[in-house]
């Protein structure tokens, strides 16, 4: 089969050079983190701790004691993010209210989806340069940070990206068995394409998952349809990310508390769950001992370091109990005094915290 030109360009690009747009999501994940310097434990093995429920020494701060790695070799957006095509020949486009990229309204690269085994062409990763690209990117990582690899556009995301998201749903209903079929190969490519990131990227401790399940009000499918059609493409990818020993985050936007017993099942050690519309307190008090999550911490517009401070312990005393929290402190982005105040606040008061807690 000839390449297509979407391919074509992914396979000529030159990875050893950075690709991504200054002050874009990936381009923020590509840049090195300052050192986290003056702890008696490794910061990476606390943040494992935390994910796995083994009595963290003490509350991470969510995203800056970690490392995102985001290959710039993995075309699932457009490289550089702007607009432009992806791999797969889905067009994107910048939407800066909302501070990030959408696909094109109309978008269809098959023309139905009973047809996606005849007119689509899936990426030949064995065309494009992981290894400069994972040469490029290692350097720019902490060794004492947990590393985690962002695999964006999940099996259900990917298909409605590729067709009208009412066809997608529509296609629950008329055509399951293709649509497993679908996922399944789907599945197949996200584990082709993941170890070429374990490979070739260094060290990567965990996979933050992408897949958006829900509205604002509710999930998109039933719980029974979920277990039937994309539990089991999405849990044989999710395997496959256990059997090489890494930790799985869920992102996953919308209320989707329906579907933790379906996370557990799928093996998810962690979930960043969408703001405002999924209850901490729910998630905390029913599933915070089977499950980490990562809750925000809000330091209002102009509160000083005494209230900083104060609203950090509050949290900690509020969520610590089952070691499973992590802090996504929410700050006043005109003061950076606040967020420092706040991480130095988290780290010294969480660690008397857990100290007393495991009678360390």
């Amino acid at each position: 089969m000839s390449v297509g030109r979407f391919m074509k360009q992914a396979a000529e690009r030159d990875y050893s050079q950075f690709w991504q747009a200054p002050g874009t999501f990936p381009w923020m994940f590509q840049q090195p983190k300052p050192p986290i310097t003056g702890r008696p434990y490794s910061v990476r093995e606390n943040y494992i701790r935390c994910v796995k429920g083994d009595k963290p020494y003490w509350m991470p701060a969510y995203f800056f004691e970690s490392n995102i790695v985001w290959p710039d070799a993995m075309e699932e957006h457009p490289v550089p993010e702007v607009d432009g095509y992806d791999w797969w020949g889905v067009y994107w486009t910048m939407v800066e209210s909302a501070g990030g990229m959408i696909t094109k309204p109309g978008t269809r690269t098959i023309s139905d989806f009973a047809n996606w085994k005849e007119e689509l062409e899936w990426p030949d990763l064995s065309l494009v340069d992981f290894e400069a690209d994972g040469k490029k990117l290692q350097p720019l990582l902490d060794p004492d940070r947990v590393h985690i690899y962002e695999c964006v556009e999940g099996i259900f995301e990917r298909l409605h990206e590729m067709i009208p998201f009412d066809e997608t749903l529509m296609a629950f209903y008329e055509e399951p068995e293709l649509l497993e079929e679908f996922f399944d190969k789907m599945a197949d490519y996200k584990i082709e394409s993941t170890g070429k990131i374990f490979e070739y990227y260094g060290r990567v401790d965990g996979v933050l998952y992408h897949d958006d399940w829900g509205t604002q009000r509710a999930g998109f499918f039933s719980n029974d349809m979920f277990d039937e059609q994309l539990l089991p493409a999405t849990k044989k990818y999710l395997d496959f990310v256990k059997g090489q020993g890494k930790f799985i985050e869920l992102h996953s936007c919308g209320k989707n508390i329906q579907y933790i017993p379906e996370m557990l099942e799928m093996g998810i050690d962690m979930w960043t769950p969408q703001l405002v519309i999924n209850d901490p307190d729910y998630l905390h008090n029913n599933w915070g001992k089977r499950m980490t999550f990562a809750f925000p911490l809000n330091i209002p517009h102009g509160a000083k370091e005494d209230e900083v401070r104060r609203l950090v312990r509050d949290f900690v005393d509020h969520f610590g109990e089952n070691g499973r929290v992590m802090a996504f402190i929410m700050t006043d982005m005109t003061d950076p005094a606040q967020d420092e105040i706040a991480r130095d606040e988290l780290y010294n008061y969480s660690l008397e915290y857990y100290n007393r807690l495991y009678q360390r």
